[in-house]
């Protein structure tokens, strides 16, 4: 298979039809090798228009849901970057090359592994993949330019806004159980979180951040 016209064609039809035609993050798209970043199985469907397991709990977006996000971050070459839920690594690996640096935070050590050597092996150098809790960000790091969330997300925990420079942005689809939910970005100003709407989408969910069912008699 031609993975670099399959690259061309997703770009072509998934992603400048969708609005996001900014040329660094065309080329963002056009120099990271999708195909590197799904199992060895699903190699042949990697530029498809389709949400891909890349282990339990972790998945590529549709290409389309990954640029409008990532076009709504606004990211700068003098970044600093932090991913949540960062999973194989592609939405890192697409952001290194907008970003001075990015952090990719995983809470499984496997998951951190493979991303290393993932990235060696494309030698992506603006990486650093980190093993800890994701809700809790990493407070060690901060402050961060940008947060990136890998997953719908009911609640945001106040970590992550904390951890914001001024100016700072927090991008993630925001949903409300399990249905379809918004592409939003966070802006920080001083103490407070301004939020703007962008896009409907329904990726997958980050369990973890459901929202904890209240009691009713």
């Amino acid at each position: 298979m031609d993975f670099d016209l399959a690259r061309e064609i997703m770009v072509d039809s998934q992603i400048r039809p969708n609005d996001v035609t900014d040329p660094a993050i065309v080329a963002a798209f056009l120099r990271t090798p999708r195909e590197e970043f799904v199992p060895s199985s699903r190699r042949s469907v990697a530029y498809s228009e389709m949400e891909i397991e890349t282990a339990p709990g972790r998945s590529l977006w549709t290409p389309r849901d990954t640029a409008k996000l990532i076009k709504m971050a606004q990211i700068k070459p003098t970044d600093v970057v932090l991913v949540i839920a960062a999973g194989s690594g592609y939405e890192a690996a697409l952001i290194s090359h907008l970003a001075d640096t990015v952090i990719a935070l995983e809470d499984k050590a496997g998951l951190v592994d493979a991303m290393s050597t993932r990235f060696a092996e494309l030698g992506l150098d603006r990486i650093a993949p980190v093993e800890g809790k994701m809700a809790e960000g990493l407070a060690e790091q901060a402050p961060f330019d940008v947060i990136y969330v890998c997953g719908m997300v009911e609640t945001l925990p106040e970590a992550w806004g904390a951890q914001l420079s001024d100016g700072g942005r927090l991008v993630a689809v925001v949903g409300d159980d399990g249905r379809l939910g918004r592409g939003k970005v966070f802006t920080k100003a001083g103490d407070t979180l301004s939020s703007r709407d962008g896009f409907d989408a329904c990726p997958p969910r980050l369990v973890e951040f459901d929202r904890k069912p209240a009691f009713t008699f």
